[in-house]
């Protein structure tokens, strides 16, 4: 990722920047303890607890390095383009006679199981700069799909 901007809604921004509070505040001081208290313990090679600690404290560590590297290239995207798919744009669109909603998002927010497609992705890239009732063919690796856009939010 050197220096290269990560497109992000502002909601995607916000929600990165509560989860490295989080990580920071509460879930980093929290496994300090723990890995404290297991060390009390005694002999470190036969304690669970301490391995398990120290397993979640370097995941916590390297989540951390992960948003603020993310964070320090953010580039939010301001204002969708009215009509025109943009990052941030909801579409509505048929795709095999199946409606289907998203939302066009950065590659860090992306999520498809909750409607967020990275703009990023081979459907997200050939919907860009599309409009309502345009039609655009995506390839995936099944092959090409026809996709009408019915609406642009």
């Amino acid at each position: 990722m050197a220096n290269k901007d990560i497109l992000i809604t502002q909601e995607g921004l916000d929600k990165l920047q509560k989860e490295l509070e989080e990580l920071t505040k509460v879930r980093r001081p929290d496994v300090v303890n723990r890995i404290k208290t297991a060390k009390e313990l005694g002999d470190l090679s036969e304690n669970a607890e301490y391995t398990s600690a120290k397993e979640e404290q370097s995941f916590i560590e390297g989540r951390i390095q992960e948003i603020e590297q993310t964070l320090k290239h953010a580039k939010v995207v301001e204002g969708k383009s009215k009509g025109t798919i943009s990052i941030g744009s909801t579409v509505k669109v048929e795709v095999e006679g199946d409606e289907d909603e998203f939302e066009l998002v950065g590659q860090t927010e992306s999520d498809p199981d909750n409607g967020k497609i990275s703009v990023d992705s081979p459907v997200g890239q050939a919907l860009l700069g599309h409009k309502a009732k345009d039609k655009v063919d995506v390839e995936t690796p099944d092959g090409s799909v026809k996709y009408t856009v019915i609406s642009v939010d």
